[in-house]
């Protein structure tokens, strides 16, 4: 009984790390169909939503069958109930990937040279997803933890990105309606950022047993 609940886990760890593969994917596509224009990364961004959705059902079905048809220990309850808050956190940056998406065709970037730090906050929330997973496969508390801390980075590129946008409308208020656009962008990739931290704040919480919510 014990081999198969945990050769279920095992599964349940490799699905995890394609839905976080998926979520890297969407994120990555819909960044570079913002800094290039292309219509085309946009959809492959919206497309790979949907994967996950699909994803997180798969995720969650698994989650459950190990619930109900075998019988955790305390330590496999943690892991089982973190990954489907996870899961949930996972497919919330699918919907934000494919949202900044949608903004492409609405969005003429400006010279990298005058904001220069969306690409540099894509790039961060990536690394912050991709760790939060593979923490969770490797019950690696530091990682976890080096997650939250490259939130704080994240949320400083933010601040950088709002300056450089006020500074782009101050130089040419034509740039009114685009900085708003990528204002927008920029949320997202925080709020990506955000949900990256709760799945490694969930890591956590299955390794030690305490949220950090509750430090």
């Amino acid at each position: 009984m014990r081999n198969r609940f945990d050769e279920q886990l095992k599964r349940l760890h490799v699905e995890l790390i394609q839905m976080g593969a998926l979520c890297e994917d969407a994120i990555s596509a819909a960044a570079e169909a913002l800094l290039k224009g292309d219509a085309s990364l946009a959809e492959t961004a919206i497309e790979k939503e949907r994967e996950i959705d699909q994803a997180e059902r798969e995720v969650e079905n698994l989650c459950l069958k190990l619930l109900l048809q075998q019988q955790p220990v305390a330590r496999d309850l943690r892991e089982i109930s973190a990954a489907l808050k996870m899961i949930s956190d996972l497919e919330r940056i699918g919907d934000q990937a494919a949202d900044i998406a949608e903004l492409t065709e609405h969005v003429r970037m400006p010279d990298e040279s005058r904001a220069p730090h969306i690409g540099d906050m894509a790039r961060s929330v990536i690394r912050m997803v991709t760790d939060s997973v593979d923490s969770f496969v490797k019950r690696d508390l530091t990682l976890a933890r080096s997650v939250c801390d490259a939130d704080d980075q994240v949320d400083a590129l933010f601040e950088r990105v709002k300056k450089e946008l006020i500074a782009l409308i101050s130089a040419d208020a034509a740039y009114g309606e685009q900085s708003l656009d990528l204002l927008m962008v920029a949320k997202y990739l925080e709020r990506i950022g955000d949900h990256a931290t709760n799945v490694a704040e969930w890591v956590e919480y299955s390794i030690t047993g305490v949220h950090p919510s509750n430090n």
